[in-house]
């Protein structure tokens, strides 16, 4: 892994770029019909979003600490960052309080979404600004190459089919600068049925153990099970195999591309421009 951090001057607006020093709310007029935007736009499903998270994912605080580790960079380094899918601001909070001189720029599509990341980065309201938005329109969403120095995801491109992922991708590394970094932190499906089916059989398990018949959502393996397809079929996942997800990293134009971290369906994995 190369341990080399580019120079980095400071951000600012020029030819309509998007600058990652200001606080502000960008609300862009691009298209934000899909099913996994709005499944994540319905009050209920994103109250209880971190909660089911804890329940559904709970590698999610190894799999964020895993990926901010692979970043080589000194934590005083005022880095750029672009976060993909920013959610209940989760990875943003996690890399903020890594490097204390960063800022992001945070990207969802459901509005309801953002208003809970904003709730939860409150006390780095400085430091963050946020655009709403599909990111299969990054250009728009983040115009003008080499602004970033890491963009980072987590639980968010496996709801894209392989072409837009694969042009996402692409995108993200013209906005990367040179010996910047893309990390993430996904879902993946196994290589054959009958590895996915055991390895859901533990997944379910593990849900309902954890649950402890506290959510009648996953009272037993049945009902988590019907919960679990319902979801995935309303977020409409395309979670790719992890030959699949490293062939498209480095299809993008990376370097050093590599699964830093990978259990059962969850995988970190990354690499550098």
């Amino acid at each position: 892994m190369s341990r080399t951090v580019p120079q980095r001057g400071a951000c600012s607006r020029r030819n309509g770029n998007l600058t990652l020093g200001e606080v502000t709310e960008t609300v862009r007029p691009v298209r934000m019909t899909e099913q996994s935007i709005a499944a994540y736009d319905v009050s209920q499903r994103v109250k209880t979003y971190d909660a089911d998270m804890e329940l559904m994912h709970p590698n999610r605080s190894k799999m964020v600490q895993v990926a901010i580790e692979v970043l080589p960079f000194p934590r005083t380094a005022a880095l750029r960052a672009i976060d993909l899918g920013i959610g209940t601001g989760y990875f943003t909070k996690q890399f903020l309080d890594h490097f204390p001189n960063s800022r992001v720029l945070g990207i969802d599509g459901a509005q309801a979404m953002v208003e809970l990341a904003k709730a939860r980065l409150t006390s780095l309201a400085s430091r963050v600004q946020f655009v709403i938005g599909d990111f299969r329109n990054l250009q728009q969403l983040a115009p003008g190459a080499d602004m970033a120095d890491v963009v980072f995801s987590a639980y968010a491109l496996h709801h894209l089919g392989r072409t837009d992922k694969e042009r996402v991708l692409r995108e993200v590394v013209e906005l990367l600068v040179p010996g910047g970094w893309f990390i993430n932190a996904d879902l993946i499906v196994a290589d054959s049925p009958e590895l996915e089916s055991r390895l859901q059989e533990l997944r379910v398990a593990g849900i309902v153990e954890r649950a402890g018949g506290s959510d009648n959502r996953f009272a037993d393996l049945t009902s988590t099970r019907q919960f679990l397809a319902d979801l995935e079929r309303k977020e409409a996942d395309n979670p790719l195999t992890l030959a699949e997800d490293l062939a498209l990293l480095q299809s993008s134009g990376l370097k050093n591309v590599s699964a830093f971290w990978l259990e059962h369906r969850e995988l970190v994995s990354g690499g550098q421009k």
